[in-house]
């Protein structure tokens, strides 16, 4: 079983104005400058992130501040607008204190439950938006499909001698966007971070022959990325890592008709030695949608998902028309649906 062990930060920060009027920025992931999220994290006194702004009419050119009291004083801090993208904000964040960005947001933001939870975030949710597992800090929404999992069922799960692993995959706001266009070609998918260690690249080459089963629709986005990263490697023996990334519908373009997920691993980790690097970090902009066929795992543990979202047409890759009738069961028996609703196990037809 394959988790993913993103952590969900703090990505909601509120400055009030003068005015008495609220802006609220939504901080989806770093700026461009920056290799990783790891390193955006870490940053100390001034990063740089895309953030969506909720009231912008209200945010003309000045900074918004915003002052956070703690225990030895007071922390200021500064957003200032540096440029407006289709989608986003480019927005610098400042504040003087030692505290990196990470931490900053821990003290300064609020959780981000998704938009159709209709409630202020509080107190629990700090820890009920988050799985135990959960360890680098990066997501603005939580793998859902890993809140089922408690430490009594890992003990479980050990007791019927079921591996688990774990990959990062570093949720975006996307996860969110609906399917607007008349047709999935016109939709875009956001990019996200992932990272995956070489061991888990040979743990999962080792158990290619057995039931790999991802928990939750990211975990299976990254780990049937790894299938086309290492497609690449073989297509381009000397692609360098900047080019090492998987765009929206390369899946379906690259030919990989004679390269099985043994090659295709295997070739992964032999670029990986070769570049002397025990993490691959990377970006996967994937999208598995109907025409799709798995080429590492076999099974899927998800949650219940809303209409005309891209996390349904992943539903419908794997088990094709079936997934009217697992959606009426559901709605027949009152299943809970979305973040905080009931989960389901589905096989690959």
């Amino acid at each position: 079983m394959v988790f993913n062990n993103t952590k969900v930060v703090q990505a909601r920060l509120l400055f009030q104005k003068s005015t008495g009027s609220v802006v609220e920025l939504f901080c989806l992931g770093p700026g461009d400058i920056y290799p990783d999220i790891t390193t955006a994290m870490t940053q100390k006194g001034k990063v740089v992130w895309k953030c969506l702004a909720g009231g912008a009419k209200k945010w003309k050119e000045e900074p918004l501040t915003k002052r956070i009291k703690i225990d030895s004083g007071e922390i200021k801090l500064t957003a200032r607008k540096l440029k407006k993208e289709r989608d986003y904000f480019l927005v610098e964040l400042s504040w003087n204190d030692l505290l990196n960005f990470s931490e900053l947001l821990h003290i300064a933001g609020a959780v981000p439950l998704p938009p159709y939870i209709n409630r202020t975030a509080n107190e629990i949710d700090k820890e009920r938006y988050q799985t135990i597992y959960a360890k680098y800090d990066g997501s603005v929404a939580a793998p859902t499909a890993g809140l089922h999992f408690t430490q009594r069922v890992f003990r479980k799960l050990e007791e019927k001698n079921i591996h688990r692993d774990f990959v990062t995959l570093h949720v975006g706001a996307g996860t969110f966007k609906p399917v607007k266009s008349e047709t999935i070609r016109e939709h875009e998918m956001h990019a996200e971070y992932i990272e995956v260690r070489k061991i888990f690249i040979e743990t999962l080459l080792n158990h290619l022959q057995k039931n790999i089963v991802a928990v939750g629709t990211t975990s299976l986005r990254t780990i049937e990325s790894l299938y086309w990263l290492g497609v690449k490697t073989i297509i381009y023996p000397n692609i360098v890592l900047s080019d090492l990334l998987l765009h929206q519908w390369e899946a379906y373009e690259l030919n990989s008709a004679n390269i099985t997920p043994e090659q295709s691993l295997q070739s992964l980790l032999e670029w990986m030695n070769k570049n002397q690097t025990e993490i691959l970090i990377t970006k996967t902009q994937m999208i598995i949608a109907p025409g799709y066929n798995l080429k590492i795992a076999n099974a899927l543990i998800t949650n219940f998902h809303q209409p005309q979202s891209t996390l349904l047409l992943l539903v419908a890759a794997l088990v094709h028309d079936d997934w009217k009738k697992i959606y009426d069961y559901a709605l027949t028996n009152n299943f809970r649906f979305l973040s905080y609703g009931d989960g389901n196990l589905i096989w690959k037809r």
